[in-house]
């Protein structure tokens, strides 16, 4: 906890929210100022095993297949 309670005072780290339960840590940081494997590095140095990237919004669903016109 210590340790990603450093993480929490890099500049650009806005928050860190640690979900139990699910087994989950949500970082919430100013991409203008670091990127997405700057943040995980910095939760590899703070000893987290990251398994797993869930995404926040989920993929759109596929496009429906378009109806054929009938032949004439």
């Amino acid at each position: 906890m210590a340790a990603l309670g450093t993480a929490r005072q890099v500049y650009g780290v806005r928050r860190i929210k640690i979900d139990e339960i699910a087994k989950t840590i949500r970082v919430e940081y100013d991409a203008t100022r670091l990127n997405k494997p700057v943040v995980l590095q910095l939760l590899r140095c703070s000893g987290i095993d990251i398994v797993e990237e869930l995404p926040l919004v989920a993929p759109p669903p596929p496009p429906a297949p378009a109806e054929a016109a009938p032949a004439q």
